[in-house]
């Protein structure tokens, strides 16, 4: 093991009595994020430590770097009741006005939202800490007016991109299996601070009897790279009924199973003009393309049928040279692996196995994060014990040596999640997660979410 021990910091409990985990999912594309030397994350938990575990709320934190004490408020004012692990919490900053973006709590349902005031995050020192920085719950992006109200109606999965001096809102609307993803930016009008908002570009990723399940959404060096799975759709009885809700099952007809393929297409910085990796167009939505269709030229980097493993949503990452890294799993070849599938600048796709983990199908999904110097380091929970690994591959070696560095026991199978700004930063690997105070699976003990600081 070659990686110093971390310091551990705590946020907050975690609530544990629910089925399902809502701190630390695969699609939470952040909760933890920096800005401006300070960092914030946002987790759900019961109102306070003494208080009643139902309902949940909102709570969010901030610290000033490298080791400050974390300040948490609660947004007290929007109770969290549905036990569904597709209900997290995102949270997005906009450098160009230093707003803190905030939606939560969706499974097809209507946009929850809520941002802070111009400024928070770009002077943080000038600010205290509270919910009267943010807006009340919105049902509305900030900017946009009713005409756009049914594109919002039905979402899942929303993700925040940040931009130089922008920011990205992504979604989903449909179901499991049959859906589309959606764009939109968000900016400030330097020339009036109190002016801004949002404006929709279209459809980035078109489902055709199937939706895509993006690993993520990154964006480097003036392009935005996606790589995504295809989730085929399996018709069932009442389907088209607008008051079905099988499809919010954690498993059914429409599960993981029916995954295939892994695409990739990359995108101008305003996220208009998407390309295959051959550079060739495939969509345009600034000319009204209704977005990167399944049958669109070149997007397939592995062709991975259904019934092979794939998971969806697992993990992305971009070095600064441009290769694409994606974590995955799946069973060509007969054994069910976790693998590394990476795109190198030229162009060129290699995938390998893992060593030191069991990527079993169904298990926990992992994180990919990217040091200030390019080195990979891959965040693999365990599927059915208390272990957090990390593994490393370094630049130098092409990303082809993966040593085990990390190890250890206490945390609850959670999908761990990374502050990648903060790498840039300073080159500390910020891991949020869930960490017990037993060293088995004891549903009694108690579980806190946490961060993980690693000095690389």
């Amino acid at each position: 093991m070659t990686l110093p021990e971390p310091s551990v910091s705590v946020l907050g409990l975690d609530p544990t009595h629910r089925n399902c985990v809502l701190n630390g999912a695969a699609f939470q594309q952040d909760a933890i994020q920096s800005c401006h030397g300070w960092q914030y994350a946002c987790f759900y938990s019961q109102l306070s430590a003494d208080s009643a575990k139902e309902p949940l709320y909102i709570h969010l934190s901030r610290r000033k770097l490298p080791d400050g004490k974390w300040e948490t408020f609660v947004f007290d004012d929007y109770p969290q009741t549905t036990d569904d692990g597709h209900n997290t919490v995102q949270l997005g900053i906009c450098p160009g006005d230093g707003t803190i973006h905030l939606s939560y709590d969706h499974h097809c349902d209507i946009v929850r939202y809520r941002h802070s005031y111009p400024g928070v995050a770009s002077t943080p020192e000038s600010h205290t800490w509270s919910k009267a920085l943010f807006t009340p719950h919105l049902s509305r992006l900030p900017g946009l007016d009713a005409s756009q109200d049914e594109l919002f109606s039905y979402i899942t999965y929303p993700r925040f991109v940040q931009l130089d001096t922008s920011l990205l809102f992504t979604w989903r609307t449909g179901k499991a299996g049959l859906g589309d993803d959606h764009i939109a930016v968000y900016s400030a009008i330097p020339t009036s601070p109190t002016t801004y908002g949002y404006r929709v570009l279209g459809t980035n990723l078109k489902g055709v009897a199937n939706n895509p399940y993006i690993h993520g959404l990154d964006y480097r060096s003036g392009r935005l790279h996606a790589t995504w799975v295809y989730r085929g759709f399996v018709h069932y009885a009442g389907w088209d009924d607008p008051r079905d809700t099988q499809h919010k099952q954690q498993a059914g007809p429409n599960s993981g199973f029916n995954n295939h393929d892994i695409c990739y297409a990359y995108a101008s910085p305003d996220g208009l003009v998407w390309r295959n990796g051959a550079g060739d167009v495939v969509a345009d939505l600034g000319k009204g393309d209704e977005g990167v269709r399944p049958d669109a030229p070149g997007i397939v980097a592995f062709e991975i049928p259904k019934g092979s493993g794939l998971a969806n949503q697992e993990a992305q990452a971009v070095d600064g040279d441009g290769g694409v890294h994606v974590l995955n799993r799946d069973a060509v070849g007969g054994v069910q692996r976790w693998k590394h599938y990476y795109r190198a600048p030229d162009g060129t796709w290699t995938q390998r196995a893992l060593p030191h983990v069991n990527g079993v199908y169904g298990g926990k999904r992992g994180r990919l994060a990217l040091s200030k110097d390019d080195d990979l380091y891959l965040i693999l929970p365990d599927h059915a014990a208390p272990i957090l690994r990390i593994l490393k591959a370094t630049k130098k070696s092409n990303y082809s040596d993966y040593e085990l560095v990390w190890q250890e026991d206490g945390f609850p199978p959670t999908e761990p999640l990374v502050d990648t700004t903060r790498l840039q930063y300073d080159n500390v690997l910020s891991i949020f997660t869930r960490s017990s105070n037993g060293s088995d699976m004891d549903s009694h003990a108690q579980v806190d979410v946490v961060v993980l600081d690693f000095k690389l």
